[in-house]
């Protein structure tokens, strides 16, 4: 059969993948949002469901105000003894640790901490012992790949933190994995950044503890000279056999959104590309290298995507994600609405606005939603023009959300004296009113219909005003923004685009009739 990649689109990166049971488990990185690190399934490597997150409770991961891209860094998942672990780096707390249990559709443990620097921690089990690995420092303060014995059952190290390797010579060293396949030791990394250089390269040896001996052929996988190609920074890859004995390698990678637009939205998506091993245990990988849009592979199945997300067809535990810790008295959620009570915080802040997202997982997308306010009558204060933003007490909408300093909003707003939509657009923390428009015959005004179309270069923009018979306005267009603009080339950081439902202001908004369709 064909598939074609991304197999998980949308702001999914970091992957790390094992096996257990017949099917196959992956994870991804989260970094600000919670809960943290989502897990899925598969049966076949191409089709994966989400199943849960990892990390579901404040005690087993610190977001409090972390800045955005900080938080969960990089998870690796393993198999071992009947029991699954994750192993990860929350970077804005500088903490190594892992969590484990005995149920894949069950809680995770509280978190075991190790006493190692260094970020993308990974884990080896072999020969009935417990490997530690990280791209940090040695006991002599040396950086690169080290390595430490440890105690799987307290987290204790039994051996000091040595240096591995250092790489084949890219910037950047990261994502280290190591897999014991035959006579050797195979310890794979990712070089060059996490970005247009990305690369896969490993290094070898007959001993878990090396000396490490750098392929000759490195980098085994790369679209840092692939062009043209919109597929981009293939990298931190996480190698894994099927029971037929066929290899595959999963990566981050991410899809420019034009050919001569260098540019990422979408945030970096999961990959999936075959790998073999020849009889002199050297690895190759995709296409002379590379990674492609699809690969024909043995197999009677067919790769299902879904095209459409509404409440009734997404899970609120699974598919949506909060901003660091949300207030759960904030959230009313239910099959085919969502309630949400308003707070001072907004989207510019560094903290938990009432907010709850979708990835954005595709660049051809429309996206409605109906809000009202289902506290009209209570008394709000008058709207107050500063920054350039109509500062109204009730104020609920849609985002295109990357960070606090990049996100575009379509928000309804009621003051004391009127009703309204408008279009903000924050870019770089510079913070601009695009449109403000207020309908005639207010009285008839119940709630607003917010709707966003999007391609590869631009967000469009639109409102319907919902009047109190149910029927709606005709469309009025309130403005356009560039999709680069809220890229990682322009943003920074290592997320992606979320669509976001919010609430501002001692306001109870009330969203219906979600669609998130992509063409």
């Amino acid at each position: 059969m064909k598939y074609s990649n991304p197999v998980i689109s949308g702001f999914y990166p970091d992957p790390s993948v094992c096996k257990a049971g017949g099917k196959y488990y992956l994870v991804t990185s989260s970094f600000q949002y919670f809960p943290g690190v989502p897990l899925f399934e598969s049966n076949d490597l191409v089709n994966w469901k989400q199943i849960g997150h990892v990390l579901t409770r404040k005690s087993q991961v610190e977001l409090d105000k972390v800045r955005s891209s900080g938080g969960v860094f990089a998870p690796t998942i393993r198999y071992n003894n009947g029991r699954f672990y994750m192993v990860t780096n929350n970077n804005s707390t500088n903490r190594n640790f892992y969590v484990y249990t005995d149920d894949i559709y069950g809680e995770w443990s509280e978190p075991v901490e190790i006493d190692m620097d260094g970020i993308d921690p990974s884990i080896l089990f072999d020969d009935g012992k417990a490997y530690f690995i990280t791209n940090g420092t040695d006991e002599t303060g040396v950086s690169g790949i080290v390595q430490c014995e440890i105690d799987i059952e307290t987290g204790k190290k039994l051996s000091p933190a040595t240096l591995l390797w250092k790489g084949s010579g890219g910037r950047y060293l990261e994502s280290p994995h190591m897999y014991k396949i035959g006579k050797y030791y195979y310890l794979m990394v990712a070089e060059g950044g996490t970005e247009y250089g990305h690369m896969v390269t490993y290094a070898r040896s007959e001993s878990v503890w090396g000396p490490f001996e750098s392929y000759e052929k490195n980098p085994i996988l790369t679209n840092r000279n692939k062009a043209p190609f919109s597929i981009q920074g293939i990298g931190h890859g996480d190698l894994i056999q099927t029971d037929s004995g066929r290899w595959f390698i999963v990566t981050l990678g991410f899809r420019q959104i034009d050919l001569w637009e260098p540019y990422h939205n979408l945030g970096r998506e999961v990959y999936l590309t075959p790998a073999h091993i020849d009889a002199d245990g050297n690895i190759s990988c995709g296409t002379d290298g590379t990674t492609d849009y699809t690969y024909e592979i043995e197999g009677d199945f067919s790769q299902n995507k879904k095209s459409s997300y509404t409440f009734e067809n997404t899970d609120w535990n699974i598919d949506w994600a909060y901003l660091r810790f949300p207030e759960p008295a904030n959230y009313e959620l239910s099959t085919d609405k969502l309630i949400l009570h308003g707070s001072d915080i907004t989207l510019d802040d560094v903290d938990s606005p009432t907010f709850i997202a979708l990835r954005q997982k595709d660049f051809m997308m429309e996206a409605t939603v109906d809000v009202v306010f289902s506290d009209v009558n209570k008394v709000v204060s008058p709207a107050q023009e500063s920054n350039n933003y109509y500062k109204a007490d009730h104020c609920a909408g849609i985002t295109v959300y990357m960070c606090e300093n990049e996100h575009y909003d379509i928000e309804f707003f009621r003051d004391a004296d009127s009703l309204g939509a408008q279009l903000k657009l924050n870019i770089g923390g510079i913070k601009h009113v695009e449109t403000v428009v207020k309908p005639n015959h207010q009285r008839n005004i119940k709630g607003a219909r917010l709707i966003i179309r999007s391609g590869n270069l631009k967000y469009d923009f639109y409102v319907q005003f919902i009047h109190n018979d149910g029927s709606a306005s005709a469309e009025i267009p309130l403005g356009s923004a560039m999709t680069k603009y809220l890229s990682s080339e322009v943003s920074g950081g290592f997320t992606g685009t979320m669509l976001g439902l919010y609430a501002v202001g001692s306001c109870t908004a009330e969203f219906t009739s979600f669609r998130c369709n992509y063409f």
